[in-house]
């Protein structure tokens, strides 16, 4: 079952901007033409499957003989093929994203317990981490879409708008906290709906009240309709590893339902998980 879910990688995930402030700079131990490989993976989505050298060259910004070399490279590998016009890329992309999956004991010790939590609740539950500006699906057990993008295992969303994201955001130091805030873009400033938190203090109130509490509501301040409530998944050291959520339609869900009904029986699953791992 677990293996099942790898299917949904991050190129086939909804493009979504991502994050690139915390991008280490160039230094002795930086390898250029590995990096720009890297990109050339990260170019091809779900708006993108497949795409010409050209465009590849465009969405990376790198020369088309620099794209190329990197996609006859990647060709040779086995992770891109080609029909001599288009270029996509192969299943054996979905090895570099099993490779991290694999590494952490905890989603297969998460999975059974979220499963579960899905029966009893009869909403979708996600896992994620943080990464920069962004969360990235790293689990997901769905029950009905309750989204227009297609969210997945590899998916990113943008961190300070989703409840998992406040959760994660939460658990940082004051000060790294402070500076990813700092790291967002001040103008235009993103609004993805009427209820989008949009202002510095508002933010910092709202992850405040989450670190204060210890779990998050999001009533569709990422897109209309969509309300979530996410709890920490903490480690046998204390910390917060992860995120756990339960997701739903606002229309058939309120936040007062969310809280009552909804709360303990993520709760009761983040701590199953955080068991699991001290055991595990």
């Amino acid at each position: 079952m677990f293996a099942k879910r790898i299917i949904f990688s991050s190129l086939m995930a909804p493009e979504i901007p991502q994050d690139t402030s915390a991008t280490p700079k160039p230094g002795d131990g930086y390898v250029q033409s590995f990096a720009r490989g890297l990109e050339v993976i990260r170019s091809f989505s779900a708006q993108a499957p497949q795409q010409t050298l050209s465009e590849v060259a465009a969405r990376t910004g790198l020369t088309r003989a620099g794209a190329r070399r990197i996609l006859l490279t990647l060709q040779a590998l086995g992770y891109v093929e080609t029909d001599g016009r288009l270029f996509r890329p192969t299943a054996r992309i979905l090895d570099l994203g099993f490779a991290y999956l694999s590494s952490l004991p905890i989603w297969n010790l998460a999975e059974p317990v979220m499963e579960d939590l899905v029966q009893r609740v009869r909403e979708s539950s996600s896992a994620a981490v943080l990464e920069g500006l962004d969360i990235v699906y790293v689990l997901r057990v769905p029950t009905h879409k309750i989204m227009r993008t297609n969210l997945g295992v590899g998916s990113r969303l943008p961190a300070f708008w989703t409840s998992m994201g406040r959760v994660l955001l939460a658990a940082l130091p004051e000060d790294e906290l402070l500076a990813r805030l700092a790291q967002l873009p001040r103008s235009p400033r993103a609004r993805y709906t009427a209820h989008t938190t949009q202002d510095d203090a508002g933010l910092l109130a709202r992850i405040r009240e989450v670190r204060a509490q210890g779990w998050c509501v999001v009533n569709q301040e990422l897109e209309e309709g969509l309300i979530s409530i996410a709890a920490p998944l903490v480690d046998r050291a204390g910390r917060t590893v992860a995120a756990l959520n339960v997701s739903g339609q606002a229309n058939r869900t309120s936040e007062a339902q969310m809280r009552e009904e909804m709360l303990p029986a993520l709760l009761a699953a983040a701590q199953a998980i955080g068991q699991r791992m001290l055991r595990g």
